[in-house]
Parts: C-alpha cells; structure tokens; sequence
C-alpha cells in the first residue's frame, strides 16, 4: 500500500433492500491510525455500513476499497487485513478463554509455529492471563467483551472494526475498553468503531453522524462543534421556566429545549435564531427572559441538531 493510500476509501456506497435503503450514497476516507467513531440511531445504517466493508453484504451501488483493495473484487484477499466485533457477542459461551483463542487462531490461519505466542500476547494485552481456562460463558460483560477484541486482533489486522462493543457494558469497563483501543491506535492499527455514547466519540480522531442512511456530517468533535454550533447552545434563565421549555421544544428552527437546573438549556439552529429575536419570541408568549447564555457545545448536542436538520428535510420532501 502507497504511503498516501487510504486505509478506507468510501465512495457513494449505497444498500437497497428491495424498496428499502438502508445506506445512502455515503462517502469518506480514512487514514492510517485514525480511530473513527460512527454515531446514529438504531437503523440509521451503521452496522449496514460495517457488513458491506467486511465484504459480508454485497453493495448496490458504489465503490469501497479497503488498503487499495476493492471491497468487491478483492473480498478474500481484504480479509486477513480486518478484524471484525460484531454487535452480538459472538463467541462460544461453551469454550474456555483459550479454546476460543486456539479456535480463531485456525480461523485466521496464524501459522502454528507462532500461535502460542500470540495468544499468549493477546492473553496479556487483554488482562487476560489468569484466565484462560475460564469458560467463557461465565464471565462478566466487560471480560466478554475483552476476549471478544482480543479475538478480533489474534493476527494484527491493519484496520478494526468494532460494532457497538461497549454497549451494555459497565462504566468502568468501557473506560478499560477504550484504553485498549487507544493502546491498538498507538500502534498503527486504524479502528472503525460504532457506538451510542458521546463521551466515547469525543476521543475519537473523527467522528460520522448517521441518520435515517445518510452521512449527515463527518469530521473530528472540535471541526463539527465549530461549524454546527457556533453560538447555538444556550442556557436560559426564564420565567415561568417550565412553560418556557415546553415552548421552546414546540418552536421552528428550536432542535431541542430541556430542563438543566434551574435553566432551560436549547439547541437552535443559528440560521433561524438569535439570542435577541428568540427572546423577544419568549415574551410574545408571556415568558420573561432573564438571560441567555451560550455554554460549551457537546457532539450531544451536534448529533441533535443534524438529527433535527434530517427530520426536517424530509418534511420539506
């Protein structure tokens, strides 16, 4: 692979299911080491996203190449270069740690003279050393999840993809997770990650806003904060504060409007409000405005007005 080869090189990548479509014309690129996180709702396209890049779904329109590769043409040759965790945990409850180490060792073909060793490492890297003869059925869901990656990485695939692996698990586990993650990164490997967790894709290098099969923005967390939501998070002290809020969550160009303490706390979209007109909306509607105040946007807070920008191009359709 070139020096300036992508890692992942989306272009238009399209999934019909019959009348259904499931990915729409999505296009990005990818580069060495990069941790990438894909963000949207349940069926918003993400694991379709997954399974067509891992050559387990044919697309219907569009082109992916993988390392140079073609996601199509050059299926089998891609495949000792990824490493895939599904969103299903997908190991056997039945066998050991070791036995679902040994298992996939064969699976991926890792010669036998260094298999040991490997597994060994994996075992390591993993914290999974006091271990290996532990049926795998009886550990918890971050331990699970753990040996799940470690499978995932048994034979040093440049470029990971991670469907969902911290869902349902733990705080305190997923934070154990993300070390591994960074500690793969570190090392050269390209991780393409999807989740629901915010706080997890503010570490990212990227991150990708998925909605209803469209890539509605792609960039890292300060580039998206910056050109979605300059000046558009408030905090507003208002009187009375819960009719003010359930007003706001009923106004246009208003993505969201919730209770934050004693304040109501609005994503707008800044092409349709300012402090002042919103204001003097507020009083229209008998609402005094004591304040606003623009306070640090979140990806929480991006996801919501793309969300709602999204809704409201259908509307407009």
């Amino acid at each position: 692979m070139a020096v300036d080869t992508p890692v992942l090189d989306v272009q238009g990548l399209t999934k019909r299911f019959n009348q259904f479509v499931a990915v729409d014309h999505v296009s990005f690129t990818v580069q060495p080491g990069e941790v990438i996180g894909y963000l949207g709702p349940n069926g918003s396209g993400k694991t379709t996203t997954i399974r067509m890049l891992c050559g387990l779904l044919t697309p219907s329109e569009g082109t992916a190449k993988i390392m140079g590769m073609d996601i199509v043409k050059n299926a089998e040759a891609i495949k000792p270069h990824i490493g895939y965790m599904s969103q299903k945990f997908s190991l056997y409850d039945e066998l050991t740690v070791l036995e679902n180490l040994q298992f996939y060792a064969g699976v991926y073909e890792i010669p036998r003279a260094t298999e040991k060793a490997r597994i060994q490492e994996v075992l390591r890297i993993a914290g999974l050393e006091g271990r290996p003869r532990t049926v795998t059925g009886s550990l918890s869901g971050g331990w699970r999840q753990r040996l799940a990656l470690g499978c995932a990485m048994l034979h040093r695939p440049p470029l990971l993809f991670l469907d969902e692996p911290t869902s349902g698990v733990d705080p305190v586990a997923r934070r154990e997770f993300w070390d591994l993650i960074y500690q793969f990164a570190s090392e050269g490997t390209t991780v393409f990650i999807t989740t629901h967790y915010m706080d997890e894709a503010e570490h990212c290098s990227r991150v990708g806003f998925m909605y209803r099969s469209k890539l509605m923005a792609f960039d890292s967390p300060r580039a998206l904060k910056s050109t979605y939501l300059s000046g558009a998070a408030w905090d507003l002290a208002a009187s009375p504060l819960l009719e003010a809020v359930e007003c706001l969550s009923e106004m246009e160009g208003v993505a969201q409007a919730s209770l934050h303490g004693d304040r109501a706390h609005v994503i707008v979209d800044p092409q349709h409000w300012t402090a002042e007109s919103l204001t003097t909306a507020l009083s229209k509607k008998n609402i005094t405005v004591q304040s606003v105040e623009t306070v640090e946007s979140t990806l929480e807070d991006v996801f919501t007005l793309l969300a709602h920008r999204g809704k409201a191009s259908l509307v407009d359709r």
